[in-house]
C-alpha cells in the first residue's frame, strides 16, 4: 500500500490542508513522506494514525510538522556563480532599461537571505554604474508560507556564517555588527524589502509586471502538473524582458517554455519574450 492509499496518511493530509491551508497533494510523494517521517521519528511513532494521535495530544507538534514541510536552507549569495552571472550583464541591462526602477519577487524567501541578497546585488551594480542613489527605486516583494521564517526575515539578524558564499565586503557594507558573530541588515536596505505570508499554490502574485523573479529550489518539491502551473504563473507575472531565476536543478515545463528564452542554461536564468 502506498502512502496515499493509507487511510492514516489521507487523514493527516486532510488535517494539514484544513488547518494550515497547505496543499500536500501537490508535493512529490517521496519528498512529502520523507519530511513527515522526520517528525514521526522525532515523536517515536511508526504509523500515520499514531502520529495523528500525537498531534491531538501535543498541539505544538503541528507547528513543528509545518516547519518540516516548508523548510528552506539558504545563505546570502547562495550559489555565488548565479549572482555573478546576473551582475555581469543581466542586471545592468535591466537597470538601464528601467532607469533603476526595479521590482523583484523572491518567492519562497525562507528566512530572508535571498531578498536581502537581491537588494545587495542591485546596490553593488548600481554603484558600479554610477547610480548608487537609485537604490531607493528598488522594491522587493518577499513571500513565504512559513510564519517563523518570515519573523526571522523581518528581524534581519544573521550569523556571519550565513555570508560564507557572499563577497567578503558584503557584511561590512550592508550590515551593522550586533556582536562578534551576528550582524543586522542596515535599515536602508531593509526598507527595500516587504515580507508577506503567501501560498504559491493558492495565492496570486502580489503585483504584476515584475522585472526579476527568483524562485530557487522550491518548485522541485512539487509534482509535474504543479510545476507547470507555477511556471505559467511566474511567466504571467513578469514584465516584458523580465528575468526569472530558478534553482540549478530546476527547469521550465509546460506552456511557459515557449514564452521564455534561456539566458544561461547552467544558472537557470530565463528572460520573458512573449
Amino acid at each position: 500500500m502506498t502512502a496515499r492509499e493509507d487511510p492514516g496518511y489521507n487523514a493527516l493530509a486532510a488535517r494539514i490542508a484544513g488547518e494550515a491551508g497547505l496543499d500536500v497533494g501537490a508535493y512529490k510523494d517521496r519528498c512529502l513522506r520523507r519530511r513527515i517521517a522526520v517528525r514521526m521519528r522525532a515523536c517515536g511513532v511508526h504509523t500515520y494514525a499514531d502520529y495523528l494521535s500525537v498531534l491531538d495530544r501535543q498541539p505544538d507538534e503541528f507547528e513543528r510538522l509545518l516547519d518540516a514541510l516548508t523548510i528552506n536552507v539558504t545563505k546570502f549569495f547562495r550559489n555565488r556563480e548565479t549572482w555573478d552571472r546576473l551582475a555581469e550583464e543581466v542586471v545592468p541591462e535591466l537597470i538601464r532599461a528601467r532607469d533603476g526602477r526595479i521590482r523583484a519577487w523572491s518567492a519562497g524567501c525562507a528566512s530572508g537571505e535571498e531578498p536581502y541578497t537581491i537588494v545587495m546585488l542591485l546596490a553593488l551594480v548600481l554603484e558600479r554604474l554610477g547610480h548608487a542613489s537609485w537604490i531607493d527605486r528598488v522594491r522587493v516583494d518577499a513571500t513565504d508560507f512559513d510564519r517563523a521564517s518570515l519573523e526571522t526575515a523581518r528581524a534581519a539578524r544573521y550569523p556571519l556564517k550565513a555570508f560564507s558564499e557572499a563577497p567578503e565586503e558584503v557584511p561590512r557594507r550592508f550590515c551593522t555588527p550586533v556582536d562578534a558573530e551576528t550582524v543586522e541588515v542596515r535599515p536602508q536596505f531593509r526598507a527595500a524589502v516587504e515580507f508577506r505570508r503567501h501560498d504559491l499554490l493558492r495565492d496570486p502574485p502580489i503585483a504584476p509586471g515584475y522585472d526579476l523573479i527568483f524562485c530557487r529550489n522550491v518548485v522541485i518539491y512539487f509534482d509535474r502538473a504543479t510545476q507547470e502551473k507555477l511556471m505559467t504563473r511566474f511567466t504571467d507575472a513578469l514584465a516584458p524582458d523580465g528575468i526569472l531565476v530558478l534553482g540549478k536543478v530546476e527547469t521550465i515545463f509546460g506552456p511557459a517554455k515557449d514564452r521564455l528564452d534561456l539566458v544561461d542554461p547552467r544558472e537557470r536564468i530565463y528572460r520573458r519574450v512573449a
